[in-house]
This record gives structure tokens, sequence and C-alpha cells, in this order.
């Protein structure tokens, strides 16, 4: 078969059927990239390693606070998100900031954020899809318009975890008001950037909802308060001939038949760390259910038993096509520019069919 597209990949992967190869994306930190420009990477690290990508795009949906530097050191930046959310972020050390306030911290202060959320298109960054959607198409990039909605986002980056957990816990119901209402911000949106003749290819929304070994809530709690949300957001893209792709780290494996009932078709990352069993989980769903991810990052540490993974898992991930191949997270900068070579290099041999269909 004739080298295809990423698009043409990632379609047939959605499709169950095989390609050239599978896809191979992944996203490594900020401090892995520096450290592959020491190590001489003079592009791009997705045309460097010669893989695929997924273009992204989102809009903003929110309140628009006051975004402002607080403290700059060598070390590390102190500043504020047009969320309201106070946050410490490490330079050159890979990772999530230390979120150290919250504007939202109630029914009240959602109420009064909700008022400064009102959507227009001054919100969407017009000049950059102008410039940009036409090359995407021309080069067969897979577009994803990437919504803002549900648990993962709501307590990481707006209410903090532990509000948003004993707000579920006592049964407050603004939650739901707070998911529903960020869901219908990100549509309208979309929906302004299709009537000027932006399409994409599948929605795909952060909705971390497991850790390690378990989740975050009960499947009970999950189809009380973020199902028919989840749902919404499905039955839109199916209404415009979009694929569904939902990112999920941790051990979600419980909430799978749920998720395939409202319309979910593809689940990133597979979190093997986190209790997920991707070959099983393939063995299970994978007529109905494309998998991303799923090959253990805690094994960069180990290249030998990496190496030895990537041999086992990814002849049985690849069958009939629904996979895309990457780590069960991202790609931390222990790694070096060599090492994610030889990972990319034994990702395509791995990877290639025979003839695909």
């Amino acid at each position: 078969m004739t080298e295809l597209t990423s698009y043409e990949r990632i379609k047939r992967m959605y499709e169950h059927r095989e390609a050239d190869r599978v896809p191979i994306i992944d996203d490594p930190w900020a401090s892995t990239i520096e450290r592959w420009t020491r190590q001489g990477m003079d592009r791009p690290f997705y045309e460097y390693f010669d893989i695929d990508r997924i273009i992204s795009v989102g809009a903003d949906i929110t309140p628009r606070y006051e975004a402002k530097v607080i403290e700059e050191t060598e070390e590390y930046t102190v500043f504020t998100s047009p969320w309201g959310v106070t946050m410490k972020n490490w330079k050159h050390i890979g990772g999530v900031p230390e979120f150290l306030d919250f504007t939202i911290k109630d029914e009240a202060s959602w109420e009064e954020a909700k008022k400064r959320m009102v959507m227009g298109p001054e919100r969407i960054d017009w000049r950059f899809l102008e410039e940009n959607y036409p090359k995407w198409r021309s080069a067969g990039e897979w577009l994803s318009a990437n919504l803002w909605f549900g648990f993962d986002v709501t307590h990481s980056w707006m209410i903090g975890t532990e509000k948003v957990l004993l707000e579920i816990a006592f049964g407050s119901e603004w939650l739901q008001d707070v998911f529903n209402y960020c869901l219908d911000c990100s549509l309208a949106l979309f929906e302004l950037m299709e009537e000027r003749g932006y399409r994409f290819d599948e929605i795909m929304w952060y909705d971390d909802m497991g850790y390690k070994g378990r989740t975050f809530f009960s499947l009970d709690t999950y189809r009380k308060i973020l199902k028919s949300v989840h749902k919404r957001a499905c039955d839109w893209a199916k209404e415009r001939g979009m694929k569904v792709h939902l990112h999920s780290c941790g051990d979600v494996h419980t909430f799978i038949p749920d998720l395939l009932e409202i319309g979910v078709e593809m689940l990133n990352p597979v979190e093997v760390k986190a209790g997920m069993d991707p070959a099983a989980l393939k063995k299970a769903y994978g007529d109905r259910l494309a998998f991303h991810g799923g090959i253990n990052a805690l094994l960069y540490n180990t290249p030998d038993k990496l190496w030895e993974e990537m041999e086992r898992l990814i002849p049985v991930m690849k069958e009939n096509g629904g996979y895309i191949l990457s780590s069960d997270h991202s790609v931390p900068d222990c790694v070096t520019l060599e090492m994610f070579k030889k990972f990319t290099d034994i990702a395509k041999r791995l990877g290639r069919y025979q003839g695909g269909d």
C-alpha cells in the first residue's frame, strides 16, 4: 500500500480497517523538547521523527479573569489564569502546575463567573484559522475540535480537586450546571466556526475520571452527574459526521460499556500504570472501540523492557485497525533524542500492515 496521510490513517483506525501502518502520535513535555533541541533536533518533533499528529483546535470559553504574572524567578513562575486560578509553574521541569488558589469556589462565585462567559465571534482566533486551515487540509492532517467541559477540567483548572469531589459527594447540583454550561459554550463557538466553513474530523475532550486502580467516583455517580452531558457532546458530533475521542486517564475500564452506549469511539490514553490492560480491552471491545495509547510510559526508564513490551503489544493492538500508537501518558524528559528515534523506528516496523484494504 502507498504511504497514507495522517488523516487517512486515523480515519481507517476509527473504521477498524487496516492502513499502511498504525498512526504514531505522542506528546513530549516542553522540557523533553528542550532536551531534544540541545541534542540536535532542528525542526518540529513530528517532522523530525516522521510521525503523525492531530491538529487540536480550541476556543476561549473562560470568564476572562485577568491573566498576570505575580512572581517570576529562574526556577518558576507564579501567575493567574483566565479562569481565576493562581498557579506555580516550574521552568525546565515537566509536569502540571501547583494550584495555589481558585476564584470559583462555590455556587455564588460560579454564577459570577458565568455572567462573564458570554460567547461571541470575538472569542475565536479567526486569523489563526484562516492562515492554517487550508494548510492542514492540503497536508492531510486530522483535525480535532477540543471541547472544554466535564469533571477533569472543572476540578483541575477551574475549581479545585478537593472542592469538586466534596461537592459531588454531598450531591451539589450546581456542578452539573458547570458541566452543561461549559459544553454549551464550547459547542456554540464551534458552531460559529462551522458557519464559516471550518469542519473538524472529531471532537475530543479531556475528562480524567480515574486514577490508580479505580475511578474518582462510582459508575452510579457517573450516570447521575456526567453521562448525560457526555452524551450531548457525542450526539452533537454524530449529527455532523464527526468522530468521538475521549481522553480519560486512570483506570476507567468499568465505565467503558457506558461510554460505548453514548457514542465514544476512541479512548485515550489506556493507562497501563493505573491498571488498564490494553490487550484485554482490545479483545473485549476492539470491534466497537478504538484505542490511542497503551504503551506504559514508566518503561521509558528501562528501554530493554520497553522494546520487549512493544514487540508483545503492538501486533495485538493493531489487528483489524482501531489503534493509534503512543505511550499511555506523554514523553518525559528522561527520554533522549536517540531513544525516541528507536521508539519510533520500532513502532513503524511493528505497526506496518502487510497489505491494507
